[in-house]
C-alpha cells in the first residue's frame, strides 16, 4: 500500500476485519474514513464497493467500483464484481462490455472464465458457458464455483451423470462436522444405518427426501433425516424413513454408521433421467388433519349451465342435477384449487420466479365451477387476507403450522397451482395433480428443458413455461384454459 498514510491503512486493516465478522455497517465507516484520508486507496474503494453491495445499496456500489477502475482499469476484483452486479441487474450488454476488456487483461484468471460463463448462462447461452466453466477448470481444477455451476448445465440438460459428480462442489455444512460417524460413499448398506442430514431449502429436502425408501431397498437396516423444524412433523411419513429429527434438537452425532446430504444421494444411488426412483406418493397426509383442515375447505357450489353430461372424477365429486348450458343453476361439488405465488424474497433469482402479486392470476378466476384457497406462509399472506374485489380467495396458508397442516388441506384439494416453490414439491411427493408455472430466466435445473412434464412427478405435475421475454400473461391464460377444460371437458 505505498503512497497510503498509516492511519488510512490502520483503517482500512480494522474495516476489513470487522467486514470478515460480518459488521458491515462498522466496516463501511471504517472504508469511508481511509477514503476521507486517502481517495486514492484502491483497496479500500474496492472494499466499500463491496460492502455497499452487500446491504443492497447497489447504485452505490456500481459507482465504487467504477471509480476504483478509474483508479486501476486492470483491477481484477473490480472488474469482476462490477460485471458479477451488472449480470444481477440483467444488464448484459454493459456485463459483456466489461468482460470484453477484462479478459485480455486476466486470461488466466479462472473467475474471469466463471463469471463470463455465469453471463452465458443468464442469456441462455449455454453451449458458450459450458466452454467458459471448463476453461475456468482447465485453469484450476479445484475452483469450485466454476465446478458448481457446470453440475448445473449438466442437470438441467438431463447428463446425470457428470452433473451429480460436478454437483458435490457445492457449498457444505459446518454443522455435519458433528458427525461421529463417516461420510457415506457408496458403500454395501446391508444391516447398516444411514442418516440422511439437511441442506438446502424446503423444496429441496421434500424432493430428495424420496431417497429414504431407495436406501431402504439396497439394504440399510434403519434411515433417519435431518430437516427443517416445519419438516419434521410431515416426515414422520415418509416412505422409508425410520426417525425425523429437527434441526432445532440437539444433533443425531452417534449412533449412526453412515451420514449423507440429501442431494448427493443421486450420485451413489446411481441415479439417471431414465432411473428416477418416482413411485408416487411417497409422502402422506395425517389422516386426523385432513379430517380437520375438511370442513375449512370448500365443498360445494352453484354452477350456472353446466354442461350437459359433465361428469366428475372421484376426487371432483359427483355431478348432482346437471342442465343444458343456459338451463337452472346446478349443484356440484366444486373443482378446489390450492394457489401459491410466491417464494421466498431471499432466493437468488426470486424477483424472476414469483408473481408480483395476487392479481396476476385474474384469468384464473374466469373460470366458473372452481374454488380457491391461498396456501401462502409468508410472502402473499396479506394479499391472500384481503384479495381484490372479484377474486375469490380463501385463505387458509395463514393457519398453518407447519407442511403437515399444507399436505392435509391438500389432501382436500383438487388440483395445485404454483410458482417454482416449495409447494410444487410437496403435491408431487404427496401424489397430487400440480401445475407448476415457470419462468424462463435461469429456469431451475430440475425442471430440465423444454419439457411440460417432469420424471421427478410422472403422472401428476404440468409444467407451464414462459417464453421468451413474453411474462407471465400468456402463462397464466394457458393454465386458465387448461383449467376450463380441466372441469368442463
Amino acid at each position: 500500500m505505498d503512497g497510503i498514510p498509516p492511519e488510512a491503512t490502520a483503517l482500512f486493516e480494522q474495516a476489513s476485519r470487522q467486514l470478515g465478522a460480518g459488521a458491515n455497517e462498522g466496516a463501511e465507516a471504517g472504508f469511508r474514513a481511509a477514503l476521507a484520508l486517502a481517495p486514492a486507496f484502491l483497496e479500500a474503494q474496492v472494499n466499500l464497493a463491496w460492502t455497499l453491495e452487500r446491504r443492497g445499496a447497489f447504485p452505490e456500489a456500481e459507482a465504487g467500483y467504477r471509480r476504483a477502475l478509474e483508479l486501476a482499469p486492470a483491477c481484477l476484483e473490480a472488474a469482476r464484481n462490477l460485471g458479477v452486479l451488472l449480470v444481477g441487474q440483467k444488464r448484459f450488454p454493459e456485463a459483456q462490455a466489461i468482460y470484453d476488456v477484462l479478459l485480455p487483461l486476466h486470461p488466466d484468471s479462472p473467475a474471469v472464465w466463471s463469471n463470463l460463463g455465469a453471463l452465458k448462462v443468464s442469456l441462455g447461452e449455454e453451449a458458450q458457458a459450458e466452454a467458459c466453466f471448463r476453461q475456468a477448470l482447465a485453469l484450476d481444477p479445484n475452483y469450485a464455483k466454476a465446478r458448481h455451476n457446470l453440475g448445473y448445465l449438466f442437470l438441467r440438460r438431463g447428463r446425470f451423470a457428470e452433473g451429480w459428480l460436478a454437483h458435490q462442489a457445492r457449498e457444505r455444512f459446518a454443522y455435519t462436522s458433528a458427525f461421529t460417524f463417516p461420510c457415506w460413499r457408496g458403500e454395501d448398506l446391508a444391516g447398516k444405518s444411514l442418516l440422511i442430514a439437511a441442506e438446502a431449502g424446503h423444496g429441496d429436502m421434500l424432493q430428495f427426501c424420496r431417497y429414504a425408501a431407495v436406501l431402504k431397498d439396497r439394504g440399510a437396516a434403519k434411515v433417519g433425516i435431518l430437516c427443517h423444524p416445519p419438516l419434521k412433523r410431515l416426515f414422520a411419513t415418509l416412505d422409508g424413513c425410520d426417525q425425523a429429527y429437527g434441526l432445532d434438537e440437539p444433533l443425531p452425532t452417534r449412533g449412526w454408521d453412515y451420514w449423507s446430504l440429501p442431494l448427493t444421494l443421486p450420485l451413489h444411488c446411481g441415479t439417471r433421467l431414465e432411473t428416477i426412483p418416482a413411485a408416487l406418493p411417497y409422502l402422506h397426509p395425517q389422516p386426523d388433519l385432513v379430517e380437520s383442515w375438511r370442513a375449512r375447505v370448500p365443498q360445494a357450489n352453484v354452477v350456472p349451465g353446466l354442461r350437459s353430461g359433465t361428469t366428475w372424477g372421484s376426487q371432483r365429486g359427483d355431478v348432482e342435477g346437471a342442465q343444458r348450458p343456459g338451463g337452472p343453476p346446478s349443484v356440484m361439488s366444486s373443482f378446489k384449487v390450492g394457489l401459491s405465488w410466491k417464494g421466498n424474497p431471499k432466493f437468488e433469482t426470486d424477483a424472476d420466479r414469483s408473481l408480483a402479486d395476487l392479481t396476476v392470476l385474474a384469468p384464473l378466476w374466469a373460470v366458473p365451477g372452481v374454488s380457491f384457497v391461498s396456501l401462502q406462509k409468508g410472502p402473499g399472506e396479506a394479499e391472500a387476507a384481503r384479495p381484490p374485489v372479484g377474486q375469490p380467495l380463501l385463505d387458509l396458508g395463514s393457519q398453518v403450522a407447519d407442511f403437515a397442516d399444507t399436505a392435509a388441506i391438500m389432501a382436500n384439494l383438487d388440483l395445485v397451482v404454483t410458482v417454482d416453490t416449495a409447494a410444487a414439491h410437496l403435491a408431487g411427493a404427496l401424489g397430487k395433480p400440480c401445475w407448476v408455472l415457470l419462468p424462463a430466466y435461469r429456469t431451475d435445473w430440475r425442471w430440465l428443458l423444454d419439457r411440460s412434464d417432469s420424471p421427478w412427478y410422472p403422472g401428476v405435475m404440468r409444467l407451464f413455461r414462459q417464453e421468451g421475454a413474453e411474462g407471465w400473461d400468456p402463462v397464466i391464460q394457458a393454465a386458465a384454459a387448461a383449467l376450463l377444460a380441466e372441469t368442463h371437458s
